[in-house]
């Protein structure tokens, strides 16, 4: 198979009609070398058996401060809240996420091509990479609504038409994330495993998915022999921290009743090997603000 052909090939079939199957992913984990980047062989090996990495540290407080108060003021811009890149609450009406901030915070977009952060996501990836999704998340004290199991990849491949889950996400906590605090839980190991979901995409499904989804979301009893098989694990430490995790890997979150916020910045890298083509499973691609087809690789 040419790489055209399989880039246009649906090599992970989902939103089927009928029962769902648990798909055995052909797709390495791990694309680059120890010689490729910062991260030696012992934590590629780790990122490649459990689908993540998690580097303490990688924002110093001052840093922290700054970006933090960077999403404050993003929250706080009232011509921004009207912008179609800005999801709100539901029932609340409050921000939850902004999306594409690489390209409306200049600090960001500056984060976005950080060596600590860009050579790591070149290494995994084996490539040079581009920005597929930017995001900041806002998940406030007392009234943080979490986010179902799923795994990323299945909606970008179904509704954006990434073909292989040849992307990897950087999660960088901007708060202390505690057990209790709607903290990221990922399952270990489960990036080995593509998770078919049942269901047509609805026509502009990123509306109501954004906010809920419905669709592109794996059954109970998949869910329950992932962990069964897997266990799960939660991103927990102090704010700083970076999350590295595999789009494939199958992960959620629990609501936030505690007086704790959590707010991070959410930056998905793609390689420019694994460019989007047409949707795998809905009739027209997401908007580019949140599935970019920009695919210019990231430079320092």
């Amino acid at each position: 198979m040419t790489l055209a052909e399989s880039r246009t090939t649906d090599l992970y079939p989902t939103r089927v009609a009928g029962e769902a199957t648990l798909l055995e992913r052909t797709d390495p984990t791990v694309w680059g070398a120890e010689q490729d980047g910062p991260m030696d062989a012992a934590a590629l090996a780790s990122h490649d058996a459990k689908g993540y990495s998690i580097i303490e540290g990688l924002l110093s407080p001052a840093e922290v401060q700054g970006y933090w108060q960077e999403l404050v003021r993003l929250s706080s811009d009232e011509e921004l809240k009207a912008d179609e890149r800005v999801v709100t609450e539901k029932k609340s009406g409050n921000v939850r996420s902004i999306f594409e901030v690489h390209r409306i915070s200049e600090l960001i977009g500056e984060l976005a091509r950080d060596p600590r952060i860009l050579d790591r996501a070149q290494q995994i990836l084996g490539s040079d990479v581009y920005i597929h999704q930017s995001r900041v998340n806002y998940m406030p004290g007392f009234k943080g609504n979490g986010f179902y199991w799923h795994s990323d990849f299945e909606t970008w491949h179904a509704e954006d038409g990434m073909p292989r889950p040849r992307a990897v996400s950087c999660s960088i906590a901007l708060t202390d994330n505690y057990p209790f605090n709607g903290g990221l839980m990922v399952m270990p190991g489960s990036q080995r495993t593509f998770v078919q979901c049942v269901g047509e995409t609805p026509e502009e499904h990123y509306k109501a998915s954004l906010k809920e989804q419905e669709i592109g979301v794996p059954s109970e009893n998949d869910i329950t022999k992932l962990a069964a098989e897997h266990g799960i694990d939660q991103f927990t430490g102090p704010a700083g921290s970076a999350l590295f995790f595999d789009s494939n890997i199958m992960h959620g979150s629990g609501n936030n009743i505690t007086p704790y916020p959590r707010s991070n910045i959410f930056l998905v890298f793609n390689s420019v090997e694994n460019t989007l083509v047409e949707p795998f499973a809905a009739k027209n691609p997401r908007p580019t603000f949140i599935g970019a087809r920009d695919f210019t690789p990231l430079t320092r």
